[in-house]
C-alpha cells in the first residue's frame, strides 16, 4: 500500500512539472511601423513581471519564460504602445501606428527630460529633418524663421556664426550671448558642431525653463542633443554630402560714371569738376558721351564673386548589450563672396559612448575635435567700393609708381583718398586657426532602480585661437608707400564645469513626482598674447611671416598680454509634480557665487511653473473640439553675470587757483568705483497649448513680460565727465508669441504640413539712474540713445518731412531763411514751436529691434517625393545707413545709383532726397530720418525638393536639391535689410546659397 502512495505521488509530481513546463514557453516577434518598416529600439516588457527585451536594428525581439496569458507591453516614441496577450503561438508580429499626441512627448530640459504634455514653460522644439535642410556651418542658422520669440541675424561671412535674440534684447552689455547646453555641456557658441550630429534643438525661453542654468541662462538657453547608438542595434553607416554655390543677391547699384559727373557738376564745387576733367585726360572720352570719361567702373560688380561651398559626413551609430556608439566625421569648406583670400574649412570628428557597467551602474564619454582654418575678409573693401568714384580703373597701367600691381589711386586725379579697395584684397591676409577640443565624461548610478539616481559630469572646452594679420608691403603713387607688418594674437580659453546630480522618479496612484538637487562648479580662464612685428624681411613668403624676420625696434609699445579667470559654485533644486494628469506644478530654486562681483557674490533665484490639462477635467471628456487643451503660467527669476565686473576710475587733475591774490597751482584726485552686483531677470508668462482638429492642428500662444532689473548700464559722472557701469536701471521686453502647425493626410502616398509662427517684441528701459534721464552710444554724428519709455540704442535725431521745392517756400520759412538755404535742402520738423532747429527737436526715429517677426512652412509629400518651402519676414525695425551718411566726413566721393537718380534737381523732382549741392551741407548731414530707412523684409527662406530610392538591391538613398534665401524682398538700400546692430557701415552681404545632395543609409 504504502508503495502504491509513493508511485502514485511521483506520478502526480511529475505530471505537474510537464504540466508547467509546458506552460512556460520562448516568444520571438518583429516590430515595425504603417509601412512595414522595422523600429529598431522599441521597448517590449511583460506586465507584471521583469521580463523584458528591446528590438534589435532589423526590429526583432525575444522573450523568454513567458507563459500563455501575460501581456506584453510595445513601446516606441512617437508611436501608440500596443498591449498583446500570449497565446499559443510562438511568432509575435507587432505593427505600431504613429500617435500625433505622443510625437516628440519627450523634451529635454534642464539636467532631465519631461513629457511635453508636462511642461508648464515656454520651451519650443526643432528637429534634425528641419535642422538638415539648411547648408551652413553653424547650426542656429537653420532655425531662423522657424521658432517664435527667437531672432536670428544672418551673418554672410564664412565661418562666422548669426547674432541670436530669444524675447529681446535684455542687457545693455551682451545681450547675445546666449547659453547652448549640448548633450549637458555649457558653450557659448557651436561654431564646432556639424548640424548632421543633432538630433534635436529645444529653445528654452522663459525664466521658469531656463532659470535652473542660473547665471548663464540671463539671455536664454538652446539645448542640443546630439545623435547616440541604441543597445542591440546593428551599425547603421550614414553617408551626407552636398555641394553648390553661394552668390550675392540684391547687389546695390552704385552711381555710374555719368551719373557721377552729373551730380558733380551739380555740386557747385569746381574742385569736382576739374577732378573729372583730370579723368578724362588721363583715362580718355567716353564713345557714346564725350562729356563724360571712358571708364564707368562698378566696384561692387569687380569685388564680388560666386564661393562654393561643400560639406561631407559620415557617421556610424549601433550598440551591443552593454555598450552603444555613435561616430563621425565631417569635413565643410565655404568660399566667402568678397574676391580675396576669403574662405572657412572644418574638420570635425565627434564620438559618443554610453556602457552599462551593470544593471545599475553606467558610464558615458563624449567628446568632439574640431580643428578650422578661416581666412577673415577685410570687411573695409565694402566701404571702400560704395565711395570709389566709378571714373577711375581696377589697375592702371600709367601708375607706373604702383607696385607690385599697378593699381589706380583717386589721388592722382586730385581726389583725397586712395579708393581702391583693391590693395586691402590683394595685400591683406587675416588668418585664424581655430581649433577646439570639448569633451565630457560621466557617471551614473542607480541607488534605487526606476526611482533614484544620482549622475556626475565633468566637462572640460579647451579652445585655441591663433590669428595672424598680414599686411604685405605695396606702393600705389603720389608719395603713398605701405610698410609691411604682422600681428599675432594668441588665445587660450579653458572651461570646466563640475556637476553633481541627484534625481527621484516616482510615481504612485494619480501622482507623478520628479524631485532633483545638485551642484555645480565652474572655472573659466582665459589668456590673450598679442605682438605686432613691422618690416617683415621676405614678407611675401610664407615661411617668413614670422616675428623673427621683423625689425627688433618695432616691437617697443606693441606687446601686451592679458589673462582672465572666473570662478562659480551653484546650488539648485527643481519639484515637478503631476496630479491625475490634470494639474502640472513645475519649481525650481538656485544659489548662485560669481567671482565677478567683490561686494554681493551670492544670488538666489527661484521659479515656479503651473499648468492645467483642461481636455482631462469631466466636463471635457467626449468633447468633438480640443483633444488636448492646456493652460500654463509661469514666474521665475534668474541673475546674470556675463556683465562687466566691477570697475572704477581715478583721475588727477591739475588746477589753478587764486589764494590771497596769488595764483597757486595743484592737483585734484577723484575716484569713482562701482560695487557691481546682479542683473535680475524676472519674467512672467501666460501659455496655452491646443491640438484639434483630431490632433492635425497644434496651436501655442505666449504673452510674457520679461525685466532685467538692476541692469548695468554706462552712467554719465560729471565730476569726472566720463561713465563708469553700474546696476542703475531697469529694462522690459513683452510680448506675444503664436505658433501653428497642420498636418494633413490627402491619400496613402499623399501628406502635406502647413506651419506658420508670429512674434511681437516691444524693447524700452523702464528706469534709468542717470541725472540726464537718458545714455548716450554710438558717435556724436551718428547718435544713439536709451532714454526712459524708449527701446535701447535707439537712432536719435531730427524729423525730415520734405524738401524746400522753390525760392518762395525759402521765404515763407523763417527757419529756411535764418539758415541761409535754398531749394533742395531739407525740412525738418520744428518738434517744440520755437521757430528755431536745434538740438531740443531731435528726436527718437526708431529701433534696430523689430516690432514683430514671422516664419511659415509648407511640406508636401508624395510617395518617394517631398517637398519643403519655408519663409520668413519681419517689420518694423530700422537701418542707419551710415555708408550714406559718412559723406560728412568726406564729399568728393561715390554714393548709390538710389541718391542719384533721385536727388532733388528742380521743383518737384523729390520732397525726399536733398540736391547734389544739399548733400554737401552740413545741414543736410545732421543724422535724420532721411539716412534711417525701414528694414521690413520678407523672404523665401528655404526651398528643398528631394527624391528617396528605397529597394531591397541598394541601401536606402535620398538625392536633394535646395535653395536657401534664393529670394528677399525689401526697399532698404543696401545689401540686404539684416543689420546686427542695426548700423550699416560694411556690412557683410548674406548670399544666396544652391546645393545638390547625397545621402545614403547603410
Amino acid at each position: 500500500m504504502k508503495v502504491k502512495l509513493f508511485l502514485a505521488c511521483t506520478f502526480f509530481l511529475a505530471f505537474m512539472s510537464f504540466s508547467y513546463a509546458q506552460q512556460t514557453k520562448t516568444i520571438n516577434g518583429v516590430v515595425t511601423d504603417a509601412n512595414d518598416v522595422p523600429l529598431p529600439g522599441a521597448e517590449i516588457k511583460v506586465i507584471g513581471k521583469e521580463i523584458f527585451d528591446v528590438t534589435d536594428f532589423d526590429g526583432n525581439f525575444t522573450l523568454e519564460n513567458v507563459e500563455v496569458g501575460d501581456v506584453f507591453r510595445v513601446t516606441f516614441l512617437g508611436f501608440a504602445a500596443q498591449e498583446i496577450e500570449v497565446t499559443t503561438s510562438s511568432e509575435y508580429p507587432v505593427s505600431l501606428q504613429e500617435d500625433a499626441g505622443q510625437l516628440e512627448e519627450v523634451v529635454v530640459v534642464g539636467y532631465g527630460t519631461q513629457k511635453k504634455r508636462d511642461l508648464t514653460g515656454s520651451i519650443a522644439t526643432v528637429d534634425a529633418e528641419e535642422i538638415e535642410k539648411t547648408p551652413t556651418a553653424n547650426a542656429m542658422q537653420s532655425l531662423q524663421g522657424k521658432v517664435s520669440g527667437v531672432q536670428i541675424v544672418s551673418s554672410g561671412s564664412p565661418g562666422d556664426s548669426p547674432t541670436v535674440r530669444i524675447r529681446g534684447l535684455g542687457t545693455y552689455q551682451d545681450a547675445t550671448n546666449v547659453l547652448y547646453v549640448v548633450d549637458g555641456t555649457l558653450y557659448d557658441n557651436i561654431d564646432f558642431l556639424n548640424t548632421k550630429d543633432i538630433k534635436s534643438i529645444n529653445i528654452l525661453k522663459d525664466a521658469s525653463s531656463s532659470a535652473i542654468y542660473g547665471v548663464r541662462a540671463a539671455n536664454g538657453v538652446v539645448i542640443i542633443e546630439t545623435k547616440s547608438g541604441k543597445l542591440n542595434q546593428k551599425p547603421e553607416f550614414e553617408y551626407d554630402g552636398y555641394t553648390g554655390i553661394q552668390r550675392a543677391q540684391n547687389v546695390v547699384k552704385l552711381a555710374n560714371t555719368e551719373q557721377f559727373v552729373t551730380m558733380a557738376q551739380e555740386s557747385g564745387s569746381e574742385a569736382d569738376v576739374q577732378f573729372v576733367m583730370n579723368a578724362m585726360q588721363r583715362y580718355g572720352r567716353s564713345r557714346v558721351n564725350p562729356n563724360v570719361p571712358a571708364v564707368n567702373t562698378d566696384w561692387y560688380d569687380e569685388i564680388l564673386r560666386d564661393g562654393i561651398i561643400q560639406s561631407h559626413s559620415i557617421g556610424v551609430t549601433g550598440g551591443g548589450e552593454r555598450v552603444a556608439y555613435s561616430v563621425g566625421t565631417n569635413y565643410l569648406a565655404q568660399e566667402g563672396i568678397l574676391d580675396m583670400k576669403n574662405e572657412y574649412e572644418r574638420f570635425n570628428i565627434r564620438s559618443k559612448l554610453d556602457v552599462d557597467i551593470s544593471d545599475r551602474f553606467k558610464a558615458g564619454v563624449n567628446s568632439v575635435f574640431s580643428n578650422a582654418t578661416k581666412f577673415a575678409p577685410e570687411n573695409g573693401a565694402w566701404f571702400r567700393a560704395y565711395f570709389a568714384v566709378p571714373l577711375m580703373p581696377v589697375i592702371d597701367s600709367t601708375n607706373t609708381a604702383a607696385a607690385p600691381i599697378r593699381y589706380s589711386n583717386a589721388q592722382l586725379l586730385g581726389y583725397r583718398g586712395t579708393q581702391n579697395p583693391f590693395q586691402d584684397l590683394t595685400y591683406n591676409e587675416n588668418r585664424l586657426k581655430i581649433r577646439k577640443l570639448l569633451t565630457s565624461l560621466y557617471f551614473q548610478f542607480d541607488i534605487i532602480p526606476d526611482k533614484l539616481d544620482f549622475k556626475t559630469t565633468y566637462s572640460h572646452n579647451f579652445s585655441a585661437l591663433e590669428e595672424r594679420y598680414v599686411n604685405l608691403p605695396y606702393t600705389l603713387g603720389n608719395n603713398f608707400e605701405r610698410i609691411s607688418s604682422i600681428r599675432r594674437i594668441n588665445n587660450t580659453f579653458s572651461n570646466q564645469y563640475w556637476d553633481n546630480i541627484l534625481t527621484y522618479d516616482d510615481e504612485f496612484g494619480d501622482h507623478d513626482i520628479t524631485l532633483m538637487a545638485g551642484a555645480s562648479y565652474r572655472d573659466e580662464a582665459s589668456n590673450e598674447f598679442n605682438v605686432l612685428g613691422q618690416d617683415i624681411a621676405g614678407i611675401r613668403l610664407e615661411s617668413s611671416r614670422f616675428l623673427d624676420f621683423a625689425d627688433p625696434d618695432s616691437f617697443n609699445n606693441n606687446v601686451s598680454e592679458i589673462g582672465r579667470r572666473y570662478y562659480g559654485v551653484s546650488y539648485f533644486g527643481r519639484l515637478a509634480y503631476n496630479f491625475k494628469d490634470k494639474y502640472l506644478l513645475y519649481g525650481t530654486f538656485r544659489a548662485d557665487g560669481s567671482s565677478k562681483f567683490t561686494q554681493n557674490p551670492w544670488g538666489y533665484f527661484p521659479s515656479v511653473g503651473l499648468g492645467w490639462v483642461v481636455s482631462e477635467e469631466e466636463f471635457m471628456l467626449g468633447n468633438e473640439i480640443f483633444q488636448f487643451l492646456k493652460l500654463r503660467a509661469s514666474w521665475g527669476k534668474l541673475g546674470n553675470d556675463n556683465v562687466a565686473a566691477s570697475s572704477g576710475a581715478n583721475t588727477i587733475n591739475v588746477v589753478t587757483a587764486a589764494l590771497g591774490d596769488v595764483p597757486r597751482t595743484g592737483i585734484t584726485s577723484t575716484s569713482v568705483f562701482s560695487n557691481n552686483t546682479w542683473e535680475v531677470i524676472e519674467e512672467k508668462n501666460f501659455g496655452i497649448d491646443i491640438e484639434t482638429f483630431d490632433r492635425r492642428l497644434s496651436l501655442t500662444a505666449d504673452y510674457y513680460i520679461r525685466d532685467t532689473e538692476d541692469a548695468i548700464l554706462p552712467v554719465f559722472i560729471p565730476i569726472i565727465n566720463t561713465s563708469i557701469n553700474r546696476n542703475s536701471g531697469v529694462i522690459r521686453n513683452s510680448g506675444l508669441e503664436i505658433s501653428g502647425n497642420w498636418n494633413g493626410t490627402i491619400s496613402e502616398d499623399f501628406t502635406y504640413t502647413i506651419g506658420g509662427n508670429f512674434t511681437t517684441v516691444d524693447n524700452e528701459a523702464i528706469e534709468i539712474e542717470d541725472e540726464r534721464g537718458y545714455i548716450d552710444a554710438g558717435t556724436a554724428e551718428f547718435r544713439q540713445r536709451t532714454e526712459i519709455g524708449g527701446p535701447l540704442f535707439a537712432f536719435y535725431g531730427y524729423e525730415r518731412v520734405g524738401v524746400y521745392q522753390n525760392q518762395a517756400q525759402i521765404d515763407a520759412d523763417p527757419v529756411a531763411v535764418e539758415n541761409n538755404l535754398v531749394p533742395g535742402d531739407l525740412i525738418y520738423r520744428d518738434q517744440n514751436g520755437d521757430g528755431v532747429i536745434d538740438d531740443a527737436d531731435r528726436v527718437i526715429l526708431g529701433s534696430f529691434l523689430p516690432d514683430f517677426t514671422y516664419g511659415g512652412n509648407i511640406g508636401v509629400s508624395y510617395k518617394s517625393w517631398d517637398f519643403s518651402m519655408n519663409f520668413y519676414g519681419q517689420v518694423g525695425n530700422k537701418i542707419l545707413n551710415r555708408k550714406r551718411g559718412e559723406i560728412i566726413f568726406t564729399q568728393d566721393t561715390n554714393m548709390d545709383a538710389d541718391l542719384a537718380i533721385n536727388r532733388w534737381h528742380g521743383e518737384g523732382t523729390s520732397n525726399t532726397y536733398p540736391s547734389s549741392a544739399g548733400l554737401r551741407k552740413a545741414w543736410n548731414q545732421r543724422l535724420s530720418n532721411f539716412w534711417i530707412e525701414d528694414g521690413d523684409f520678407f523672404r523665401i527662406q528655404n526651398i528643398q525638393l528631394a527624391y528617396t530610392i528605397n529597394s531591397e538591391k541598394l541601401p536606402t538613398t535620398r538625392l536633394y536639391f535646395t535653395a536657401e534665401k534664393p529670394f528677399t524682398f525689401f526697399e532698404y538700400n543696401g545689401f540686404n535689410p539684416e543689420v546686427p546692430n542695426g548700423v550699416d557701415r560694411q556690412t557683410y552681404p548674406v548670399p544666396a546659397t544652391y546645393t545638390v545632395g547625397l545621402n545614403i543609409k547603410i
